[in-house]
Formats: C-alpha cells, sequence, structure tokens
C-alpha cells in the first residue's frame, strides 16, 4: 500500500471527523438551509455535471459496459432534478436528532432520557450510480453526521463534480464543507484501509453488488450495516389474477432492470403456468427479456433457455428472467429460502391463508402482496431518499432513511444519587 493511497484516506475522514463534532452541534433549520443550497448548486450547475457524467459514459462505453450498467450511471436534466428534489423532500422531513425514545423515572429520583443522535461519520463505500452520492450527502448531513464516500470508478467524473458543487455551496452556510468528503483514489486499497479506519469511522455501509458488499463484509474491522444483493422473486400462487399477475411481474422485471429491487426470478404454480404460462412468457420475450426456465418452463416456453443453480443464485440486473415452476406454496418458500437474499420477495394470490403465510414465513426486509418489489425504495415507504437497503437485522432493515442513520445515548439527571 503506498502512502499516497493512505494519506488521502486517513487526511479526508480525519477532517469528517472534526467536522463532525461541529455537525453534532447544528440545529434542524442550519441543516435544512444547507440542503436547500445544495439543491439549488445542482441545478444551477447542471452543464458543468453533465459534461462530467459524458466523460464517464464515453469511458463506459469504451470499456464495453453493458447498456443496463450504463443507464445506472447515466444523468439526464430530468435525473439531475429528482437528485435536487430529493434534497429538497429531505428538508421536509422530520429531524430525528434530539427525538426522545423513551424517558424513564426511577424509585430513587434519576430522571433518564433517550435521545437520538447523529452516528458520527459515515464511511459509504458504493458503485455506479452518481445520485446515489447526492442521497447519501443528503441524509447524513441532515441527521448532523458527517461523511466520507468512496464511488465507483465508472463514475469518478460525475461524482469528484457533484461534491465539488455540492461543497462550494456549503460554503455560504453554517455547515462545514468539510463534513462531505469524497476519495478520488479507484484503487482497491484506498476500499481496504477505509474498512480498517476505526479510529476515524463510526460505521461503514456498502452499496452495490454481492462482491463489494461481501469484501466489506468480511474484511471490515470498523462496523458495517450491510446492504445485501437483491435476487427477488415474484411467486404466481394458484388463485393469482391474470391481469395483475401479469402487470406486476412485468413491472418487477421490466421497469428498471439495473436495480437491486428487481425482480430475477418468477415462480409459478403448476395449475397458473399450464394456463397462462404461454401467454406470459410471450409478453416477457415481446419486452425483451432472456427467459432461463427449468424443465417444465421448456416445455411450455421451448423458446427459453435452461436455467441452472448458478442462475438461479444470481442478480442479473439486465433483462434476463429465471423461470420456476413449483407444485405448491410449500416449494415456492423452500425455493426462496434457499435462493433469496433477504431482500423483497413478492406473492400474487387472492387466496388469504396463501398471502398471508407468505408474509409471516419469508424472511426478507420487505414481503409483497399483490404489489411489485420494484416499491422497496426509500421514496416509495415516505422516507425521501435513502442510503440503501439493508437486508441484516441489527440496527436496520429495508430502505433505510433519516432514523437509520442516528443512533441514541442516555441523559441521566440527578441530584446527587450514589449507587450502594
Amino acid at each position: 500500500m503506498s502512502e499516497v493511497h493512505v494519506s488521502e484516506v486517513r487526511a479526508k475522514a480525519g477532517k469528517a471527523r472534526a467536522a463532525s463534532v461541529v455537525m453534532n452541534r447544528m440545529t434542524t433549520a442550519q441543516k435544512n438551509a444547507a440542503l436547500s443550497a445544495m439543491a439549488d448548486a445542482l441545478i444551477t450547475e447542471q452543464k458543468l455535471i453533465l459534461s462530467a457524467n459524458e466523460q464517464d459514459l464515453d469511458h463506459g462505453r469504451s470499456q464495453g459496459t453493458s447498456s443496463s450498467l450504463l443507464d445506472r450511471l447515466k444523468l439526464t436534466p430530468e435525473r439531475i432534478k429528482d437528485m435536487a428534489d430529493g434534497l429538497r423532500q429531505v428538508i421536509e422531513l422530520q429531524d430525528p436528532v434530539g427525538e426522545t425514545v423513551q424517558t424513564i423515572q426511577r424509585p430513587n429520583g434519576l430522571h433518564i432520557t433517550q435521545i437520538r443522535v447523529p452516528l458520527g461519520v459515515i464511511g459509504m463505500i458504493y458503485e455506479a450510480r452518481p445520485n446515489v452520492t447526492v442521497d447519501a450527502a443528503g441524509l447524513c448531513l441532515k441527521t448532523g453526521n458527517a461523511v466520507v464516500l468512496r464511488g465507483g470508478s465508472a463514475a469518478l467524473y460525475s461524482n469528484t463534480t457533484i461534491i465539488n458543487v455540492l461543497r462550494q455551496a456549503l460554503q455560504a452556510t453554517d455547515i462545514p464543507p468539510e463534513a462531505l468528503q469524497l476519495i478520488e483514489d479507484s484503487n482497491r486499497s484506498s476500499v481496504d484501509e477505509m474498512l480498517k479506519l476505526n479510529d476515524l469511522l463510526d460505521v461503514i455501509i456498502p452499496r452495490g453488488g454481492s462482491s463489494l458488499i461481501q469484501n466489506v463484509v468480511q474484511n471490515a474491522t470498523v462496523p458495517v450495516i450491510e446492504t445485501g444483493a437483491g435476487i427477488c422473486h415474484t411467486y404466481l400462487d394458484a388463485s393469482a389474477t391474470v391481469e395483475m399477475a401479469e402487470a406486476i411481474s412485468l413491472n418487477a422485471k421490466v421497469q428498471r432492470p439495473s436495480v437491486c429491487n428487481s425482480m430475477e426470478t418468477l415462480l409459478v404454480h403448476q395449475d397458473y403456468a399450464d394456463r397462462y404460462l404461454t401467454a406470459l412468457g410471450e409478453t416477457f420475450r415481446k419486452a425483451g427479456v432472456e427467459v432461463r426456465g427449468c424443465q417444465q418452463t421448456q416445455h411450455i416456453l421451448p423458446w427459453a433457455a435452461a436455467a441452472s443453480a448458478e442462475d438461479f443464485a444470481t442478480e442479473y440486473n439486465d433483462y434476463i428472467l429465471n423461470v420456476r415452476i413449483v407444485q405448491n406454496l410449500d416449494e415456492a418458500l423452500e425455493h426462496i429460502s434457499k435462493y433469496g437474499t433477504r431482500h423483497s420477495e413478492c406473492i400474487i394470490t387472492e387466496n388469504t391463508a396463501h398471502a398471508n403465510r407468505f408474509l409471516q414465513e419469508v424472511d426478507a426486509a420487505a414481503v409483497y402482496h399483490n404489489a411489485s418489489t420494484r416499491f422497496t425504495d426509500g421514496f416509495e415507504f415516505g422516507f425521501g431518499a435513502e442510503i440503501g437497503i439493508s437486508t441484516q437485522k441489527l440496527h436496520a432493515r429495508g430502505p433505510m432513511g433519516l432514523p437509520a442513520l442516528t443512533s441514541t445515548k442516555y441523559r441521566v439527571q440527578g441530584n446527587g444519587q450514589i449507587r450502594g
């Protein structure tokens, strides 16, 4: 590991740590004013950001990057407006910092109050989507945290320009620009160093593909909030309504296949498959989706490729769909338990007992009855922007909005009590 790599990561994390002390004193009004200035700056400097993004896109095309990944990377005036609107929506959300979680009055006279406080300094390691840079900055600053961002090399020009624009906007506010840091070193050693910065980072949140997340989880000594890969399933039960089943499953796959809450495997009850899978398969084929199926699926859809165990364990983020025919709900639940990543799972059924059993037994951050998995999103849940979707069970689970970026502490007030 070269000294240059160590210097950038540690120096910027150190600046963030110092800024976090100041952030802890910021009022909601001060934080909201900063977010407003950041949102305005994104619109004002739109041409600069789009120019930088085009550099990233050109580089991606020259490297043979897939169309779905280029779509994740691409910024447009509409997407920049969405990013700015996201910051403004965060302004409207209640600030959790200082909120009283509970109060306890002890018989000895001690008055104990548990309140929400910032986590401190958050390290964020993520991949191609530049909008994550803005989402993370807004959520972290709103909750009084400083943040050290390390995006993927595919979006380096975009991220660097966005951070420069946001930091410039902060110059005219009470929020210290040093609270917002971007690691520009694209070598993996910069990630490896962040994972060990226990003295400067309070938590690390990885957001991206399975290999990135597993590297962070397995190698970090800094505490990690794990955001998981999304091998999401939709199960069409025997009683599923045809129109609803087609609309939901198509939306779950093709509305934006490059994101983690898109469907990767369609499970179909045998009775439903016998009657409706031929037409549904054609609908997917017309939508440009490559279907890979089990043997029974191939019997009904002879044009489908064979699906292997490896396929069922793959997050494609592309126009590829696994289809498996199952005999009953038990078999569907068994498949989800084996291949799911505890992200988002859906059942489409008119059978209330089956729906309730699915919602109760499936171990996932979000479980759906008759609705697309694409709704697993901080904005769609009413949280404003999100910093990620946690698939673990400690501290936070599901879309992580503002409360997930806080911890708590106890304020204990007395009048001279000592413990006997």
